[in-house]
């Protein structure tokens, strides 16, 4: 198989933290956390550094027990997890109330670093450039906007209102003038023609036992990987607001289908890693491995284990 170096290695962990550690006690000996990574082609020494700049910056916390070493995420570290599962819900259109929301800001020439941060964390959160400074949205983001303000502390310098759109121009073309719909459906277009055939390809392995359980891991945690990224440009817009020929619901259910088809060999294999940590842990009740944040019930309804 072949290795996946080109993955970030604090990025990996990252993962590791969100999609799996965080389920069983959110604690994970250091032995097993090499183990994990060496999947993707990461060495001891790569996996002891990362992990080692993740506790200076205070995103995880080590405990010696015995001779051996164990990490797991602080509150910051949590909070960062928590965060990154709400923005996953963002690729799940919701019904539209008909309304826009609109936010203006006039920060500073001093505070621009604090000006560059937030249009990312807008664009992120779905919100559109209509003019210099003025963002709009058609989905109701007051709470994650209330927390950027928060964050930002910028309060004195920002407006939000939630409107109706009586300009000449319809709706679909304000769409069009805040969001490059058609390359972020070409990018989806990418996805499906990639990953829908190395789904069968996958499948017909697994159901003959020729795909290892720790193939399964790699594959199940690039496939995450790879559509995660339309996090950051897709805007989860309603449905009534989209092309005739979007291609995200047929992309959503692609990646619900091969990730459920990798889920279990994948999950085996990594409680096979993690138990020889010898933690004493209780899983969280809630979690099952065949479903992820990222999958929509719109498409896909919700498997029970």
């Amino acid at each position: 198989m072949e290795k996946q170096t080109s993955l970030n290695t604090r990025s990996m962990i990252f993962t590791l933290f969100g999609d799996y550690i965080r389920y069983y006690g959110n604690v994970i000996w250091i032995g097993s956390l090499i183990r994990l990574l060496k999947e993707f082609g990461h060495n001891e020494q790569s996996v002891r550094a990362a992990i080692s700049r993740m506790s200076k910056q205070g995103w995880v916390v080590s405990e010696k027990r015995g001779n051996k070493s164990y990490y797991s995420l602080t509150t910051q570290g949590q909070k960062r997890m928590d965060e990154a599962a709400k923005r996953i819900y963002k690729l799940k259109s919701p019904t539209w109330d008909g309304k826009w929301r609109i936010l203006v800001y006039t920060i500073p020439e001093e505070k621009r670093h604090i000006r560059d941060e937030l249009r990312r964390e807008l664009v992120w959160s779905g919100f559109g450039l209509l003019s210099n400074s003025c963002w709009i949205t058609p989905n109701p983001l007051e709470e994650q906007l209330e927390n950027l303000i928060e964050k930002y502390d910028i309060e004195e310098y920002v407006n939000y209102f939630v409107a109706n759109h009586l300009g000449a121009n319809s709706s679909q073309e304000l769409v069009e003038k805040c969001w490059d719909l058609d390359e972020i459906n070409e990018m989806y277009s990418e996805f499906i023609q990639k990953y829908s055939q190395k789904y069968i390809i996958d499948k017909n392995q697994i159901e003959k036992g020729d795909m290892s359980d720790g193939a399964c891991f790699v594959e199940r945690t690039l496939l995450v990987h790879q559509y995660r990224k339309f996090l950051f440009v897709d805007p989860g817009l309603p449905e009534s607001l989209l092309p005739d020929n979007w291609l995200g619901d047929s992309a959503a259910s692609l990646f619900a289908d091969y990730y459920r088809t990798l889920a279990e060999p994948a999950n085996r294999f990594f409680e096979s890693v993690f138990e020889q940590g010898d933690i004493d842990f209780q899983k969280d009740r809630d979690y099952n491995f065949l479903n992820h944040p990222l999958i929509s019930t719109k498409v896909n309804p919700e498997v029970k284990q």
